[in-house]
């Protein structure tokens, strides 16, 4: 069993906060992270699914049935089933406030995040659970996670045959039941078209006109249908750096599947080597880096890229408030070749590190201060 790096976070966590809303999209491993943890003390957890309606219906009066916990930590899986619960949490936690009294797994979903916002604000830690990284598998894996992405069922099964097959199976359970429970009122059918014609944009900036045209839909229905999918955490649109007021800067955001795997399966290559010979290789590769950088960011930089209409462009950019940290420019290719764009981006924004991430190890600089890293050492170079 691959052990997360979020586990030893959780575990702190539960020292110095009453609650802990860990989130993430389906079948992530919220599950499995919390039974790892139970597996060492089980006598001081308890755990219910709210799927089940054996575990729903001893909530029926969760304040009677919580109250004779107080000495155990409830863990609340798919909490997004019971909205009301949240405010009776936050009155049990103003009545004994003490550290790891409920973990709170759910999918991501705008009821979700509103509700435990609302009553449990000051209360409670968000934890996102991304797929698994590259630190959490072997360095010989990283073609591997690549392809396959980081849904454990899919980077762990037998072959990437069966892995496609996975996202068969997850796309459509999304598209047909959690999707339309998160609210979403476009058809199942209509969801899945749009999230290849994402596929076919990932990497390049959002196109909505297309995207409503194609779907013979308004496009404020695109809107709507990206926000649900964006909130499912099944896709990421990256915004664009604007605090350089001096230039023309492009407003649009840049749309991406978040997982590799899932982005694969909606282009339809069935291997690695397809991957290799695909037109989309190369937003592949980038958007499979910039997720992995997501998930070791620092809390204190934030992500963007940047591009002006003269055509100064970088891949991404790294932000501590106003100021520009890191420039990242991301290359499958083993010789990367910087541009006129790259350059002319260095010149407004005149950032602390500049970074080239390759698909190989790196290790060697070029010209004008630019440093060539493997993702793997790039990663460690954030801490």
């Amino acid at each position: 069993m691959n052990t997360r790096v979020l586990l030893k976070l959780l575990e702190k966590d539960l020292q110095t906060v009453p609650a802990v809303v860990l989130f993430g999209p389906r079948q992530v491993g919220k599950t499995t992270l919390v039974k790892q943890l139970v597996e060492s003390h089980p006598e001081k957890f308890l755990y219910l699914d709210m799927e089940l309606p054996s575990d729903r219906v001893k909530l029926t009066d969760a304040e009677l049935f919580l109250t004779r916990l107080e000495d155990k930590t409830v863990i609340i899986d798919e909490v997004q089933f019971v909205p009301d619960l949240f405010p009776v949490l936050r009155a049990l936690i103003d009545n004994k406030d003490i550290p790891g009294r409920f973990i709170l797994l759910g999918s991501a979903s705008p009821e979700l995040l509103q509700k435990s916002a609302e009553s449990l604000a000051g209360r409670v830690r968000y934890r996102e659970l991304f797929p698994f990284s590259i630190s959490e598998i072997e360095r010989t894996e990283n073609d591997k996670l690549w392809f396959r992405g980081g849904f454990p069922r899919a980077f762990l099964a037998a072959n990437d045959k069966d892995a496609m097959q996975w996202y068969v199976d997850f796309v459509r359970t999304y598209t047909t039941r959690d999707l339309p429970l998160l609210g979403l009122p476009m058809p199942a059918l209509q969801t899945e078209r749009l999230l290849q014609m994402l596929a076919h944009q990932h990497g390049q900036l959002l196109n909505y006109t297309t995207l409503s045209k194609s779907l013979g839909v308004s496009q404020p229905t695109v809107t709507n249908a990206l926000y649900y999918l964006e909130e499912a955490m099944l896709v990421k649109t990256l915004k664009p750096w604007h605090s350089n007021a001096g230039k023309r800067l492009v407003k649009t955001p840049k749309i991406y599947i978040r997982d590799s795997g899932m982005l694969h399966y909606l282009l339809g290559t069935g291997s690695f080597n397809q991957l290799m010979g695909h037109p989309q290789a190369g937003n592949s590769w980038e958007g499979f880096v910039i997720q992995q950088i997501m998930s070791h960011l620092p809390a204190n930089l934030l992500p963007n890229f940047y591009r002006t209409g003269a055509g100064a462009e970088l891949d991404l950019v790294l932000a501590k408030g106003n100021t520009i940290t890191h420039a990242i420019e991301i290359k499958l290719s083993s010789a990367p070749k910087l541009s006129r764009g790259n350059t002319e981006s260095i010149n407004d924004l005149k950032p602390e590190h500049r970074a080239v991430i390759i698909a190989g190890e790196g290790g060697y600089p070029l010209r004008d201060g630019w440093e060539v890293y493997g993702l793997n050492s790039f990663l460690k170079s954030l801490y």
